[in-house]
């Protein structure tokens, strides 16, 4: 979506990731150690440690933001409700909603001129709602952002799975199977979404969708349904599906239970 947004124009998008131990001076700018060659000598030195102020993805793409007013700038945050966010913006977060102004910045000198974000860089977060960390999300944050819901039963993505196997002219079965699957699923948040069946191998082998449906999107189901006691395959397994939307059964690979775990319980957690 940024590089359509974008021309094209793949270099004006910038991917960050969020996580625990993600910083201000890794997002925006901050002091690295560099290695500094001496003179002449023993190497111990003439071969020393210094400390250079780096800037930051943020940094960067506003420079070239700045640099290229006609041309738009994205920046993609991925996971970012993983992230300490009010340690990782810091006084940014002041701009995120007032963008013709500018603010002194951590580890602006005397000399350098007060901070904006261009009108033309965007940023665009990305997180999972079925994700627990999401409840901790900034409400400070949260104001300053427009959020748009992607899911997998709503328009635009419940559409998404059927048009990609149209594009390539292949049977809409992958697609009838996941509609029903998230009809069973009671958790809005807990739906699967179309990116698992949107893979060519899927699709070039004979039990390409099995050996997805049982290595990827089961496991996800019984996270969801732990500690209960559940039949999985009678509620979610593909046969099953395949039985009520009225398909051709195919026999699925023979998936063998952990020892002493019954092969329709799920386990929760142990106790103490």
């Amino acid at each position: 979506m940024a590089w359509h947004l974008a021309d094209d124009r793949r270099e004006n998008v910038t991917l960050v990731q969020f996580h625990p131990s993600y910083m201000y001076e890794d997002f925006f700018q901050g002091f690295r150690p560099v290695q500094v060659k001496g003179g002449d000598g023993d190497a111990a030195t003439t071969n020393r440690m210094s400390f250079e102020l780096v800037d930051g993805p943020l940094r960067r793409l506003a420079t070239a933001a700045e640099l290229n007013p006609r041309q738009a700038f994205f920046l993609i945050i991925d996971e970012i409700n993983r992230g300490d966010l009010a340690r990782i913006f810091g006084e940014l977060y002041f701009l995120l909603e007032y963008r013709g102004e500018a603010v002194t910045t951590q580890y602006a000198s005397a000399d350098t001129r007060d901070f904006q974000l261009p009108k033309n860089l965007f940023i665009i977060g990305t997180m999972n709602s079925a994700d627990r960390s999401i409840a901790a999300f900034d409400q400070a944050l949260r104001r300053r952002f427009t959020f748009v819901g992607l899911h997998p039963d709503v328009e635009p993505t419940a559409s998404v799975l059927r048009r990609w196997l149209a594009a390539g002219d292949l049977p809409d079965e992958a697609a009838r199977l996941l509609g029903e699957l998230n009809r069973r699923i009671d958790d809005p948040d807990a739906r699967i979404g179309p990116s698992y069946l949107m893979r060519d191998r899927v699709h070039q082998s004979a039990d390409g969708l099995d050996r997805v449906w049982e290595h990827q999107i089961l496991p996800l189901l019984a996270e969801h349904h732990v500690g209960e006691t559940i039949d999985l395959a009678a509620r979610y397994g593909l046969p099953a599906l395949r039985q009520s939307l009225g398909l051709a059964a195919v026999v699925p690979a023979a998936v063998v239970p952990a020892a002493g775990v019954p092969a329709n319980t799920i386990p929760g957690p142990a106790a103490g």
